[in-house]
């Protein structure tokens, strides 16, 4: 195994593993499908690149590392052939079938190295689907099948491998063979209809923007010297300035970089600090890391999700950047808590479905119960009647619905011990927002998922 393969391989091991990623029907650490691709990518390719990509396919997508990590760990290279791996689909983009054929047209202008890693990918999820989950292998298939038709120039042998496996399939489901993990749920809309159904939830998309938490992106021409363009930004406490080619912002510099050739002063004294920067210094800002500056917060942490930035734009000009530390600024914690109060409106509501006439009360633990009715006095005390479900905590409530086995299964958990472990993420972003502590360092992870939460019952 090549050098630039095992620290692939170790890379995305430690950032799956870190965030207790695993697969969804079996359970298994998620290594076990980065391996599988990236064995079958080498049982057709020797290229380094390609099998270190294999590796990295779904780190950007599921895990808190960006293109920008993935760059400066691995080379341009192998960045290029995983962002051709990472959907570039936003929430906004509409419901499922609308963002996968977003999707699909990302990957039709792939590589071909990409196709072929993109074909493993599809043969190794496509067993496991199949062979767990009769209902969402029947949308699989069909997005699978529409995937197959543009990824022609991927290797003739994967791709035969893929068609093959694909028809296999579908005449198994045909003939009703293989197990259905998830008969009962319809999605998180059916779990959830008053969430999904309120008005509230549909004003909640529009009232925070990414013009919220956007800053004013300073910009240079191309020509503007390096020493100039690194002092201004330092006098100016700007790491990032746009770059305009014709007069439009296309690139962007940091003054890293900058410093890097020039030296901190502003200059080293010989025709470097006179020049303008480098191609080598220049970032490139591509389609997919710009929003309309009244673009909602979801399609924002779905950017920053793969990029180091995402740039905002008016009139189709790119005028602001948003990082990923913009997340702890206020109006992300308000929409953040504005997401956790929707999610606890319908475990409510949930509960008192899967659990009619009480029946909850027989299941909560006794000293988690008795929390709840020692609350429950002392509201009544104060003359603020409530019902005993209203004085669950968070966690309680969580621990409860997800006792029901189709909303693990509307929210992708293959077992009740990873059930608890997202409570445990849920309390721990709760927490540190109620705290005004550092989410993005702790909690980048829930909060992708719950901006995808919310994505899904506001386009269901």
């Amino acid at each position: 195994m090549s050098e630039l393969i095992q620290r692939a391989k170790n890379f995305a091991t430690s950032a799956h593993q870190r965030i207790g990623h695993r697969r969804k029907y079996s359970d298994q650490p998620y290594q076990v499908h980065l391996e599988s691709v990236a064995r079958l990518v080498a049982s057709v390719s020797e290229d380094p690149e390609m099998i270190a990509a294999a590796w990295l396919h779904d780190v950007v997508e599921d895990t808190p590392a960006t293109l920008g990590d993935v760059e400066r760990e691995f080379g341009a290279a192998v960045a290029a052939l995983v962002q051709d791996l990472t959907d570039v689909s936003r929430p906004s983009d509409g419901n499922r079938a609308l963002r996968k054929e977003s999707d699909r047209q990302h990957t039709a202008h792939a590589s071909v190295r990409a196709k072929t890693i993109k074909l493993a990918d599809l043969i190794d999820n496509c067993q496991d689907i199949t062979g767990h989950d009769a209902r969402f292998a029947r949308v699989y298939l069909s997005e699978m099948h529409a995937l197959l038709a543009v990824l022609g120039e991927g290797n003739a042998r994967l791709l035969n491998k893929a068609r093959a496996l694909h028809g296999e399939c579908v005449e198994r489901l045909s003939q009703g063979v293989g197990t259905d993990a998830n008969p009962a749920s319809g999605g998180l809309a059916a779990l959830f209809p008053q969430v999904a159904n309120s008005p509230i939830l549909r004003r909640f998309r529009e009232v925070f923007t990414a013009g919220d938490i956007a800053e004013p992106l300073l910009s240079f021409d191309t020509d503007a010297p390096e020493g100039d363009t690194a002092r201004i930004m330092k006098s100016r406490h700007l790491q990032i300035a746009g770059i305009r080619v014709d007069g439009v912002v296309q690139a962007y510099v940091r003054l890293s970089d900058i410093e890097a050739d020039v030296g901190p002063a502003g200059g080293n004294g010989g025709d470097q600090a006179g020049a303008a920067p480098s191609g080598r210094q220049l970032q490139h800002i591509s389609a997919d890391q710009v929003l309309g500056i009244n673009a909602p917060l979801m399609d924002v942490v779905g950017i920053l999700t793969r990029h180091d930035q995402c740039f905002v734009s008016v009139f189709d000009s790119v005028v602001g950047v948003i990082e990923r530390d913009a997340v702890n600024k206020p109006p992300v914690r308000m929409w953040l808590f504005g997401a956790l109060t929707l999610y606890e409106m319908g475990l409510v509501s949930l509960i008192e479905k899967i659990y009619p006439d009480g029946g909850w009360q027989r299941i909560l633990p006794a000293g988690r119960l008795e929390k709840a009715r020692q609350l429950q006095g002392e509201r009544e005390r104060r003359n603020q009647h409530c019902e005993l479900i209203s004085c669950l905590q968070l966690a309680d409530k969580a621990m409860l619905t997800l006792e029901y086995p189709p909303a693990r299964d509307a929210l992708g958990l293959p077992s009740k011990r990873a059930a608890k472990a997202l409570i445990k993420d849920i309390e721990s972003l709760r927490n540190h927002l109620a705290h005004s502590q550092d989410i993005v360092s702790h909690d980048w992870v829930q909060i992708i998922r719950l901006a995808h939460r919310m994505a899904e019952l506001s386009t269901s």
